[in-house]
């Protein structure tokens, strides 16, 4: 018993899983410290020979331990990722060649995630139909930009002009799930799509977060207006599942977009010189959003950084000049020229803790739910705390080709994450090439809704997005041999590309709508039967002009 003590510094009838864990936790050598107590404890009580009574007592301690060890871990371990994010009214033109400093190509900080929201991308009726077949030249340009560097796309949504695009580093791809989408009208007694709100929604390692990028009603009088219809678009837009089933009921929001507000009362001779001088702050007090901010609740729960770079609207084109000339009304008079205006902007929200539950004064309503729903909230927000940090908010006088300049927002998104594992492992079996038929092994590693529609994708390495397969194979219908633990899928030689490359597997849950499994990458190799032959490179299917590409 003496030996215990010393060991522990604690009688053996009182062993602290409290002081075990503290000691545990102050080193990065707590583990193996942790190991060697235990050890010696074990020892110690084998030797006592001790009741069964002491014995229990001793592993509950010990269980214990390993519980306050764990959280006491968790709670102190936290990621960093930053989002780099964009909205720029195009002002119906096409995209410029490069766009490298727009998304920071070359700066040594790589985003994790990267939030783009365009308003007025040409959507004339021939164009929209074309695009809706295949992609926009907009998100084209983006995914051949971010592809090469290890983004994919993960999600987007277009309506008419408002398209939303959503990048990710591969690496993080497995933990975006619940991944939605939606839009909401407000042109035209909301009727037509030129104004409104498109938006995404997702898990990013546990933590719920929605993007919407809003192009909201024009011109100096309709200030009101553009709340009413923000505060429309908030009530209309709805998701799944109920826990998150509104805007406002996720973690992190960013509401962004040409919401249009002006600068109002102020002159065009005091605008112009306060822009020339660079005193952007006395032009702030007289910013609709700031003023509408001070009356309206729901803009006073989202924060914005300084308005330190000059108002992005409205410049005549390919110059960094204001608008210089007056403009033709549709009853043939001619305008006066735009003053100009932050119409481009970028908020945020965090949600708030919820408060304590009041007391229920009605009877017949049993708040025992409410207050249960509300104690696991306030536990997970003590346990996956959430945080997030502007480190820069600018526009970029680069681009000429719309009257409005990009604004660019980027933050550090602090989080815990609530799993570190993805849903599924999946891997090449052996070598592959289009000489004989090949293997995939996948296992689940947590318990996912998988179903008959679950699909296997081959990439090649860079792909752009989801549907940037070179073939896939059915879970259930091309499945070959599985057991508890592993199954085998069948992909026919046929659908091997003949030319090979590097490329990998992707587990697609058709439920949940992402990739929940990556495998790591493996070379397909060349066919030998196809280089015996001398097939050349025209006679090479399509799939193979993919992978070639």
């Amino acid at each position: 018993m003496d030996e215990i003590r010393r060991v522990f510094g604690s009688p053996i009838g009182r062993v602290r899983s409290d002081s075990i864990a503290s000691s545990a936790t102050q080193s990065s050598g707590s583990r193996l410290l942790l190991r060697q107590r235990l050890a010696q404890l074990m020892t110690c009580v084998d030797d006592l020979d001790p009741s069964p009574q002491l014995q229990e007592q001793v592993v509950r301690s010990l269980d214990n331990a390993f519980l306050v060890c764990g959280k006491r871990a968790n709670r102190t371990k936290k990621d960093n990722f930053r989002l780099h994010m964009v909205t720029w009214n195009v002002a119906t033109a096409d995209p410029p060649d490069d766009i490298s400093s727009l998304l920071h190509l070359n700066s040594p900080k790589t985003p994790d995630l990267y939030v783009i929201g365009l308003q007025e991308v040409y959507a004339a009726p021939h164009r929209f139909i074309i695009d809706m077949a295949v992609e926009d030249s907009w998100s084209h340009l983006f995914m051949s930009s971010l592809a090469p560097r290890g983004y994919l796309k993960v999600s987007s949504v277009r309506m008419q002009g408002l398209l939303l695009l959503v990048f990710s580093k591969l690496a993080h791809v497995p933990f975006i799930r619940d991944i939605q989408d939606t839009y909401t009208r407000t042109g035209i007694f909301g009727y037509w799509g030129n104004k409104g709100g498109v938006s995404i929604r997702l898990s990013f390692y546990g933590h719920m977060l929605c993007f919407l990028n809003c192009h909201l009603a024009a011109h100096m009088q309709y200030a009101s207006q553009r709340v009413d219809e923000f505060e429309y678009i908030l009530d209309t837009q709805t998701f799944d599942p109920k826990e998150s089933s509104h805007i406002l009921d996720h973690k992190l929001v960013f509401w962004f977009g040409d919401l249009n507000f002006r600068i109002q009362d102020h002159g065009m001779h005091f605008l112009r010189n306060c822009i020339t001088s660079h005193k952007f702050n006395l032009l702030w007090s007289k910013d609709q959003l700031t003023m509408m901010k001070k009356k309206e609740a729901v803009l006073q729960e989202f924060d914005e950084g300084p308005l330190d770079f000059q108002p992005t609207y409205k410049f005549d084109r390919f110059s960094d000049r204001y608008d210089s000339r007056s403009h033709r009304t549709w009853f043939g008079f001619h305008g006066k020229m735009r003053k100009p205006a932050w119409t481009d902007r970028i908020l945020w929200r965090v949600k708030p803790k919820e408060p304590p539950p009041e007391e229920e004064k009605d009877e017949d309503r049993d708040s025992g739910l409410d207050e249960k729903n509300t104690k696991q909230q306030q536990e997970e927000e003590e346990e996956f705390p959430l945080r997030l940090k502007q480190d820069s908010y600018t526009s970029n006088m680069e681009y000429g080709v719309s009257d409005h300049k990009p604004v660019i927002g980027i933050f550090t998104l602090e989080l815990r994450k609530m799993y570190e594992t993805p849903l599924v492992r999946v891997y090449a079996e052996g070598e592959w090439s289009a000489d004989f038929d090949a293997m995939v092994i996948y296992s689940p590693l947590q318990p996912f809704p998988s179903s008959a529609w679950d699909w296997i994708g081959l990439y090649k390495v860079g792909f752009r997005s989801v549907s940037d397969y070179i073939t896939y194979t059915w879970v259930k219908d091309d499945e070959v041999s599985f057991n508890d633990e592993l199954t085998q899928v069948y992909v026919s030689k046929d659908e091997i590309p003949v030319l090979g490359g590097e490329c990998v597997l992707c587990y697609y849950c058709s439920t949940l709508q992402c990739i929940v499994g990556i495998s790591s990458p493996f070379k397909v190799q060349e066919s030998k039967v196809a280089v015996e032959e001398g097939l050349a490179p025209e006679n090479i299917n399509g799939l193979d002009k993919a992978t070639a590409s």
